[in-house]
């Protein structure tokens, strides 16, 4: 049984995170610079076994795709040409930032550490992409 992974993508810095072995929980995982995205996961599968692929889809208020949608799209199909076995999925991320943001505020975190150089909201922003995912299926 494998976990589901999910990923925040940024053009600096991506968000990773993945269930437990049961699918239960969304755990926050790693914060990795966007262009060594793809040894970290190469490496991260050769780990553990990771059967989908959950991907924040960025778009406007207003449902419309934005400047990182196309982004995005691209990065869906050089993993599904990479990882053939992975199902992959987009999920809608908006509002997730702000949520990861509040998250960590109410979970007592200090302002140095809610700054975005530590790649704490990322993580946290891939968790919330991965915990809606998970409460759609």
């Amino acid at each position: 049984m494998g976990r589901i992974l999910a990923i925040d993508f940024g053009t600096k810095r991506t968000g990773i995170a993945v269930t437990d072995p049961l699918k239960m929980l969304a755990n926050p995982l790693e914060m990795v610079e966007t262009q060594k995205l793809i040894d970290f996961l190469t490496s991260y599968f050769k780990k553990e076994e990771v059967e989908t692929i959950v991907l924040g889809f960025p778009k406007h208020l207003d449902g419309n795709p934005n400047e990182m949608t196309p982004k995005v799209i691209s990065l869906k199909d050089r993993l599904s040409k990479l990882f053939p076995d992975k199902k992959l999925v987009l999920v809608d991320e908006r509002f997730t930032s702000k949520m990861a943001m509040q998250s960590m505020i109410a979970m007592g975190s200090k302002k140095k550490d809610r700054i975005e150089k530590t790649g704490n909201l990322d993580k946290v922003s891939a968790a919330i992409i991965l915990q809606s995912y998970l409460e759609q299926i």
